[in-house]
């Protein structure tokens, strides 16, 4: 039912406008699932439960997901003095609650599809070397042909000592890419969506970023099923310093 109602009203209503009365509705539906077994951490709300869509879990009230709720939780970690923030196609939960605490954040978005203050191209940032403390590319890399100019220009524009938290879909064994499969049934079939363009191994998207310059750390979570924010059951993401 989130589902086909979501559809529906795209087609209805342009993007722009959804995404402004986006906290109106929700707050309407969060009413009705409002509860204490569960909880958003990242807009505090109690809920009776998360909402089912695909392999996903969406809070009523902001809509976070189950990675993002994640997200939230190591940013918590590093979101202290006065840092320079960068994310790229940032989620709407997460843009929402990084601009209400009024943090020195920039969301960056090229597709129309996310909030965003400007457009850039990761492969060539438009920004001065060294310029964010913190850059969030999380389920970026995937998208992009050019990689490894990706991975540079993320390196060029973090400061020293900066860290840049990435995340991507995940398999076995090694990298997958073909730059000759470009039509996008091909592409769903092989990458797992129309819009990817490879699926990474951990260790090949570490020595890959390694290769550029940074210093990675992954990180493995496990959680148990029905958690009470509903974080991802595996989620692996990658912490990567200059």
């Amino acid at each position: 039912m989130y589902q086909e109602i979501k559809k529906a009203l795209k087609k209805l209503i342009p993007g722009s406008a959804i995404y402004k009365a986006e906290p109106f509705l929700r707050y309407w539906h969060y009413l009705y699932l409002k509860g204490n077994k569960y909880e958003c951490n990242i807009c505090g709300s109690g809920l009776k439960t998360f909402i089912p869509q695909g392999n996903h879990l969406i809070c009523p009230r902001c809509g976070s997901i189950g990675r993002t709720r994640r997200l939230w939780n190591i940013l918590n970690n590093y979101l202290y003095g006065n840092k320079k923030i960068l994310d790229f196609s940032p989620s709407r939960s997460l843009y929402r609650k990084m601009k209400d605490m009024s943090l020195d954040y920039t969301g960056s978005d090229l597709s129309g599809d996310f909030l965003s203050d400007v457009s850039y191209d990761i492969c060539n940032i438009d920004s001065n070397k060294e310029t964010y403390d913190l850059i969030i590319c999380y389920h970026i890399l995937e998208h992009i042909p050019d990689d490894k100019m990706a991975m540079q220009e993320l390196f060029r524009v973090l400061k020293s000592g900066g860290l840049c938290i990435i995340q991507t879909p995940f398999k076995d064994g090694d990298i997958y890419e073909d730059e000759s499969i470009q039509n996008p049934d091909d592409r769903k079939k092989h990458f797992g969506q129309e819009d990817h363009v490879r699926i990474y191994s951990v260790s090949g998207l570490r020595d890959r970023l390694r290769n550029s310059g940074f210093e990675v750390d992954v990180r493995e979570y496990s959680e148990s099923d029905g958690n009470k924010f509903c974080f991802d059951p595996e989620h692996i993401v990658l912490i990567c310093r200059k």
